[in-house]
């Protein structure tokens, strides 16, 4: 049975949910998502928000340090659009419920990050995607003009191109109706009409064999704008956190990097202090020379991991700081305030994915993307520590108002009738040992060549095995019945070939993109690198 909803909003992260909370005010609103409304990367970022509010700082001076992460790559009107609108932000998350931490004085609390230059990190302890999740989903859910749909995978995007010739994955070269939606409880397939799709599906962590993201991170929007046309951008920039813990149990928990912020201190297992020969910030560079100081020191010592010590400050303090972090490290056995805790490592946030204008709009009319699943040219090479969640709740504002301004003509329109699925001669699979099979190739082989430190070697053994799985796939996924398993797999090795192919277009090192064949950085190299799906000729 078909479906039909203003807007259709793909994830509920922050970026889904302040989206669907501003345009509520003037349409009917569906956010979907795979799993639980509060199973998402938002709720388990620790660190903050990025913006400027102390009189000793700048917009200036966060446009420098933004610029300066960035390694040249950063769009300047994007960088200084988003910044600018920091405080803004702050007070639209505040107006919904976030409750953020305050200093003695009442004022709120600020703390420092890895390439900030001053005090500009919005918090609530070290829970603050937690809070910001909490409030804005009760303030989704009570409002009567959006449904929150869980348990709902969205499959394929539908544009006029794939409408005409009937082939659901055909890129089209107008505008986007809907998209198709798979019910995990069911198994329907639902055909969903929209006057506007916003997807806000965030990254693609799971693509790595450690990471910090949750189970859902699977690249789904990434791989359905692919599909349907939408340029793709600066894949090959992956952040890896640097600091994970490392334990056997803990899947990879993040240690934030506010931890460091607030004096800790990256030391070998025999406790020598090391990051003073990789940065003049120490322990508080930017994230992806961090994470290659600590790949360096691992390979050379052949370790398993460094220690991330923070004993030499107050009890008292780390546990009011970081309350949530030291609850978890003692259930693994650590006391952050005497043990120096262990860790690695891990694939963290994707710089970048479908490119949009400064209003969230695509090349496909119809289509928006905001959070970590756009490019919007604030991140560049790398992306400054916090500056995520202050992009995702500006780009959704401004995706509500062009729609806003533009809805009475938007309106006016009917909705285009999306045929229903058609599963062909599609049946149950009883070998899900292919999908795990799969899934695990992809993870193993992004990690093992293009992880931290790549070669070209490494990344033509990657793109061989990418390009076999995709085949491999392909054939499943279209002689099987659909599964949330399948679409998810089927998403995964998109966006890892998409990954590799954009790893190989950078004959240079830059930014979070490092290879032993081209170790230095070229001025002349410094574009974007873009692939779409339409120029490459994939049409079916």
């Amino acid at each position: 049975m078909s479906r039909q909803s203003d807007i259709l909003i793909i994830g509920s992260g922050v970026a889904g949910l302040i989206a669907a909370l501003e345009m509520a005010s003037f349409a009917n609103v569906t956010v979907v998502t795979k799993k639980t409304a509060d199973d998402t990367s938002t709720s388990q970022a620790q660190g903050g928000i990025a913006t400027v509010l102390d009189d000793a700082d700048r917009f200036e001076y966060h446009i420098r340090d933004t610029l300066d992460a960035g390694a040249g790559l950063c769009h300047r009107d994007a960088v200084e659009s988003i910044v600018r609108d920091g405080p803004k932000a702050i007070r639209e998350l505040m107006d919904f419920g976030a409750k953020f931490s305050l200093s003695d004085g009442g004022d709120l609390a600020l703390g420092r990050e890895g390439g900030h230059s001053h005090r500009r990190i919005v918090h609530a302890q070290d829970m603050t995607g937690r809070e910001i999740q909490r409030a804005l989903l009760q303030a989704v859910l009570g409002s009567d003009r959006i449904e929150l749909l869980e348990n709902h995978t969205a499959l394929n995007l539908v544009t006029k191109g794939s409408l005409e010739s009937r082939l659901p994955d055909k890129p089209g070269d107008d505008i986007c109706f809907g998209c198709y939606i798979h019910d995990t409880q069911s198994g329907e397939v639902i055909p969903w009409s929209a006057r506007a799709v916003v997807l806000a599906s965030g990254g693609a962590g799971k693509a790595y064999l450690y990471t910090s993201n949750p189970d859902v991170a699977t690249g789904a929007g990434i791989a359905m704008g692919y599909r349907a046309g939408a340029d793709i951008a600066n894949m090959e920039f992956i952040q890896f956190h640097p600091t994970c813990l490392f334990h056997p149990e803990a899947k990879s928990f993040l240690i934030s990097e506010a931890v460091r912020g607030e004096g800790a201190i990256l030391r070998t297992l025999d406790g020598t202090a090391f990051m003073e020969k990789y940065h003049p910030m120490k322990d508080l560079a930017p994230r992806d020379i961090v994470a290659r100081a600590i790949d360096s020191e691992l390979k050379t010592r052949g370790d398993d991991y460094v220690l991330l010590d923070i004993t030499h400050e107050p009890a008292r303090k780390i546990i009011d700081r970081f309350p949530n972090i030291y609850q978890k490290c003692s259930e693994y056995g650590f006391d952050m305030t005497k043990d120096p805790l262990p860790v690695v490592p891990a694939a963290h946030y994707q710089c970048g994915g479908v490119v949009t204008d400064l209003d969230g709009r695509s090349n496909i009319p119809s289509l928006f993307a905001c959070g970590e699943v756009a490019c919007t040219g604030l991140h560049g090479a790398n992306r400054l520590a916090s500056n995520s969640l202050l992009e995702a709740v500006v780009m959704a504002d401004r995706i509500a108002r062009v729609l806003e301004r533009d809805w009475k003509t938007l309106s006016a329109a009917p909705f285009t009738e999306i045929p229903g699925w058609d599963p062909g001669d599609a049946v149950d699979s009883d070998e899900m040992v292919v999908i795990t099979h799969n899934w695990d190739e992809i993870r193993r082989t992004l990690w093992n060549y293009v992880g931290i430190v790549r070669s070209d070697r490494r990344l033509e053994r990657a793109l061989h095995r990418t390009e076999l799985l995709q085949r491999e796939v392909e054939e499943y996924y279209w002689n099987f019945r659909i599964t949330r398993q399948l679409i998810e797999l089927r998403n995964l090795v998109t966006v890892a070939e998409l990954i590799v192919r954009c790893a190989m277009g950078r004959k240079e090192s830059r930014g979070l993109h490092y290879t032993l064949d081209y170790p230095e950085t070229d001025d002349k190299l410094a574009f974007d690198t873009v692939i779409n799906r339409r120029d490459e000729g994939k049409t079916g």
